[in-house]
């Protein structure tokens, strides 16, 4: 075995294949934490992780130095919005209704960069909001090589029940630009395919909504709306995922058979239960909520909690009392792109551990994402790479320090 892997790395060598060796203090694998490991990447490949003694390394091989720090996959962002940047710059009403799509693709020209310097090599888009495909455009820039930023899985428009979006206020000869695409009965199968067809690599819905302005949420679809939605979406392949944030709302997501479950602010005991046994995912979007609360005026770390604060730490405590999987997305867009590992720092304080915490940002949302090649390192995943300064496990505010990225074998960033 050991004469045809060195006999694969003269081929590769051989042939032009770049091959390179990245030496941290420490290699976090997706699921565990080694010290003392190397990994080697050949073209976009990982090709061997372990101790380097027990590595056959080709001549040749770049080395890259990088002491001093931990060695992850890359992280994979679950709920973002690169068409949005933080509310308390422009509000979301004004965004949708003032800001074109033709800017808004610019901005998230630049969102894309930052999330990818933060070590963000893959990223699940959760709405244009009011920007059509713009998102689908952006992803094909990025693959196509012609602007840098995260391998992206998009959403589209999202799909919301007729009258339950916003923006809203305008008197009924008014016709405004919708956050989302509106649909109601057997119509929702004509919108999915529609969004399918137009580039969407999964459907996202929103099962419940304020129907007025300053009410609190109600359900929007009902469940056999939702199962049209998912059977529509199933046949072609693909998924759907609900914005719900109400028992409710969320119980009827889940049977209608949505694979994971963004915010959740209010479920109980009883629907977390529900979606650990129907395998359900939840995207708690902790940092959003935050943001939110901080820009409304509470000083946080002086004022006490506000009560969306509190019921969100509550909420958030019974999704782990139930087991159910918890996946990395904090709703980026409501605050800075590139501060994306505010979330994770908001999951370890709202009870999680910080290898946990990790798993959710690699492996975990690279099962729940249907990412096979990534989310590891190990030998045949995808060389999407990052290392942050000291140890995460220790502290997750280290993963704010990143100083190397790589992604699909490129390097972008390096000390």
């Amino acid at each position: 075995m050991k004469n045809l892997v060195v006999a694969t790395l003269f081929l590769f060598s051989f042939y032009g294949i770049s091959q390179t060796l990245l030496k941290p203090d420490r290699v976090f694998d997706g699921t565990e934490m080694h010290e003392n490991w190397v990994v080697l990447v050949q073209g976009n490949t990982i090709t061997q992780v372990g101790p380097e003694d027990r590595m056959a390394i080709p001549k040749k091989t770049k080395i890259i130095d990088l002491s001093g720090t931990t060695l992850l996959p890359g992280l994979i962002e679950g709920h973002s919005h690169l068409l949005l940047h933080p509310y308390n710059e422009t509000s979301w009403n004004d965004q949708v209704l003032k800001e074109s799509p033709v800017e808004r693709s610019i901005r998230g020209v630049v969102h894309a960069k930052n999330s990818l310097m933060a070590g963000i090599t893959t990223m699940r888009d959760l709405g244009s909001e009011g920007a059509g495909y713009s998102d689908v455009y952006l992803k094909k820039s990025i693959d196509a090589g012609i602007v840098p930023g995260p391998r992206l899985l998009v959403a589209g428009p999202a799909i919301v029940a007729t009258g339950a979006y916003g923006p809203k206020g305008f008197h009924d000869g008014v016709t405004v630009p919708l956050g989302a695409e509106a649909a109601s009965g057997n119509e929702v199968v004509k919108t999915v395919r529609r969004q399918l067809g137009n580039g969407a690599d999964f459907i996202k819905i929103y099962a419940d909504y304020r129907w007025r302005s300053g009410e609190a949420s109600n359900p929007t679809f009902s469940l056999q709306e939702i199962q049209l939605m998912n059977e529509t979406a199933k046949s072609a392949g693909r998924y759907i995922v609900a914005h719900a944030s109400t028992p409710e709302g969320m119980r009827r997501a889940i049977l209608g058979g949505a694979e994971t479950i963004e915010h959740g602010d209010h479920g109980t005991l009883e629907v977390f239960q529900l979606m650990k046994e129907k395998g359900v995912a939840l995207c708690p979007t902790l940092a959003a909520g935050d943001a939110v609360s901080q820009y409304n005026g509470w000083q946080k770390g002086r004022d006490p909690e506000p009560d969306r604060i509190v019921q969100k730490r509550a909420s958030f405590k019974l999704a782990l009392q139930a087991g159910v999987t918890i996946a990395f997305g904090g709703d980026v867009g409501v605050f800075s792109h590139g501060d994306n590992v505010r979330e994770l720092q908001m999951m370890v304080d709202y009870g999680m551990e910080p290898l946990a915490v990790l798993q959710a940002a690699t492996s975990v949302n690279a099962q729940v994402f249907h990412q096979d090649a990534l989310g590891k390192l190990e030998k045949g995943f995808l060389a999407d790479i990052i290392a942050v300064e000291g140890n995460p496990t220790t502290d997750i505010s280290k993963m704010r320090a990143v100083q190397f990225v790589m992604k699909d074998g490129r390097v972008y960033k390096q000390p």
